[in-house]
């Protein structure tokens, strides 16, 4: 099997992901602007899943053009990875329909702890099968991001039951260093090509 048959499935989980993020903000009844304020929070929270998402989504396919092939570990690693973003819908539409509460702000953070996870997971299967000359393992190098992220996530967790609202900071703070773009695999790839 190639990447391209794992990357369609991941596209069309994480299309369907994002559907169900955006179909949980109900429209409000009247006409008045002052009607959208209750929905706030929960469009706050559909905001930065979706931009979560959005990282996921660019950064996986970076990942899988690297490898030509796939492994049976790729594929099940692929699948926990599907799995935590599924719950995305879930762990965001409870934490905005209770205004960034201390419990559903954690569990959003777990959510986004696991999907790290299951994201390095991924990648540590890409390496494998890459073997010792590992196009994915040169072009991540130390990987700053990926080891200051659930560290970062860890501490939101916590943060949640002293101030939500930091623990929210931190979760902005991950998906912003994530949303400068992350040209590693797309320089290796070119390399590799010249």
């Amino acid at each position: 099997m190639n990447q391209d048959r794992v990357e369609a499935f991941s596209d069309g989980v994480i299309a369907i992901i994002i559907t169900i993020m955006v179909l949980e903000l109900k429209v409000p009844h009247g006409e008045s602007l002052e009607v959208l304020a209750p929905l706030f929070p929960r469009f706050l929270s559909y905001v930065l899943s979706f931009v979560y998402v959005g990282i996921y989504w660019n950064n996986h396919h970076h990942m899988l053009h690297t490898s030509r092939t796939v492994t049976g570990a790729m594929l099940w690693a692929n699948l926990h990875l599907l799995f935590w973003l599924s719950l995305f819908p879930f762990t965001t539409g409870w934490m905005g329909e209770n205004h960034f509460a201390a419990a559903p702000t954690a569990i959003y953070g777990v959510v986004l702890l696991m999907a790290a996870v299951a994201y390095w997971m991924l990648q540590q299967a890409i390496i494998a099968s890459q073997g010792a000359d590992s196009l994915l393992k040169k072009a991540i190098g130390r990987d700053w991001k990926g080891r200051l992220s659930p560290l970062l996530y860890v501490l939101g967790i916590a943060a949640a039951f002293l101030s939500p609202q930091i623990s929210q900071g931190l979760y902005v703070l991950v998906a912003l260093v994530w949303l400068i773009p992350d040209r590693r695999i797309e320089h290796a790839l070119v390399d590799k090509e010249t």
